[in-house]
């Protein structure tokens, strides 16, 4: 019943977060029995993905061209910029909240222990944009876990200084919870009442 091929399949959505062997296997046996044109696009999609989706040269944020849409958006406030951990977080923000600024994204945290520093955030990226004047307040909405506080602790200490508004946001969320997976009532809420750290 097995083949090469069908083992490397097999093999390789085992890469996606979640999935086990077995929910591989059941996943790889669905495109071939049931649906192989879905299973084409899908290659299609993930081969255009990994070939043409990059980083906004400002943000951060996946795009195909140079900047993303929150930074090409006229309507949306560049003097505003809110830091979030992962892509999730910017879709969860956009769908709970009226947030009008534009975003900056950190792909983790800051962990020493596993050589993620500064840089590999993007810290300097953002230090040289906060630099060149145009930003006047960042929101922190980085996650309520250990590492995302020491994060969001860094990030108010690298900014205080340079005369920028550094607000949090509050913290009607359970601690240790991902933002992501936040409704988006009490993200809305937290959101709406986010104060100053500094």
């Amino acid at each position: 019943m097995t083949s090469d091929l069908l083992d490397e399949l097999i093999d390789a959505l085992r890469c996606l977060p979640g999935v086990g062997p077995k929910s591989a296997q059941r996943m790889a046996l669905h495109l071939l029995q049931r649906d192989r044109s879905g299973g084409r696009r899908l290659g299609e999609a993930l081969g255009g993905a990994m070939e043409r989706v990059g980083s906004c040269r400002q943000c951060r944020i996946f795009t195909e061209g140079e900047l993303c849409r929150w930074c090409r958006d006229p309507a949306r406030d560049a003097s505003k910029v809110c830091i979030v951990e992962n892509p999730a977080d910017v879709l969860a923000i956009e769908r709970a909240t009226d947030y009008d600024g534009q975003f900056f994204l950190l792909l983790g945290n800051l962990s020493p222990l596993d050589g993620v520093g500064p840089k590999d955030l993007g810290l300097d990226r953002l230090q040289e944009r906060v630099e060149s004047g145009d930003v006047q307040e960042v929101t922190l909405a980085t996650s309520p876990t250990i590492e995302g506080q020491a994060t969001a602790s860094y990030i108010t200490d690298l900014l205080v200084t340079r005369g920028v508004t550094v607000l949090q946001i509050a913290r009607g969320m359970p601690v240790g919870s991902e933002l992501e997976f936040v409704d988006g009532g009490t993200l809305s809420v937290a959101f709406a009442h986010r104060t100053a750290v500094h």
